[in-house]
């Protein structure tokens, strides 16, 4: 009797977790970012997660291990490539939905509540009709300036923003290149032409 209520719970929850991941990484982060690797790799966690906690609650096993497993998974993945800010973000979002529709599954409206708030949090605050004219970029110039101001002068007539910060992380006096981590703001009035073809020129080598 207990496994088949353990059983319909883990039923219950995985559709409602399906159908969350699906939500997260089809309708909101890949019709934004168009990245086919991190929509699979943010379903595989979800659902690796899940099944790992449904796993130690029918077996009746110490979820502290479960949750140490997780933070070491986490951390190596996290480690093994260079993710933006936003993908982190998708990423614990899809880890969040894979353990609350693993704990909660004999409580599905209570799952479906924590999901509902998840994923609403995640397509408002990665919305792209939030007023945000930040930009950052890793800008490697022909040209080594020795001056702050010249160098500001440069980015900013090169990007047509204003730079907010800049640091130079690396000079190249052979070459005569060198490397600058900036952010800067673009003018509203050219926000709606910057689409990704310009965005990663402005990345290239100028």
């Amino acid at each position: 009797m207990r496994r088949t209520a353990v059983l319909m719970d883990v039923v219950y929850g995985l559709t409602v977790d399906l159908v969350a991941i699906t939500v997260l990484a089809q309708l909101i982060y890949f019709r934004r970012h168009r990245r086919r690797d991190m929509r699979l790799a943010y379903v595989a966690v979800n659902v690796g997660v899940f099944t790992v906690v449904a796993l130690l609650l029918a077996q009746r096993a110490d979820l502290a291990i479960g949750f140490g497993l997780f933070g070491v998974l986490s951390i190596i993945r996290l480690r093994s490539s260079a993710l933006t800010q936003e993908e982190v973000g998708y990423y614990f979002v899809a880890l969040a939905l894979g353990l609350v529709n693993g704990l909660a599954a004999h409580d599905v409206p209570l799952a479906l509540t924590l999901d509902a708030v998840l994923l609403a949090v995640m397509f408002a605050a990665d919305h792209p009709r939030l007023p945000d004219r930040t930009r950052h970029r890793l800008i490697t110039l022909d040209v080594v300036h020795r001056d702050d101001a010249a160098l500001r002068a440069d980015l900013e007539n090169r990007l047509g923003g204003t730079v907010l910060r800049q640091e130079v992380t690396e000079v190249d006096y052979v070459r005569d290149v060198m490397v600058v981590d900036v952010r800067y703001n673009v003018p509203a009035a050219r926000r709606p032409d910057l689409v990704p073809s310009q965005a990663a020129r402005n990345g290239a080598l100028l």
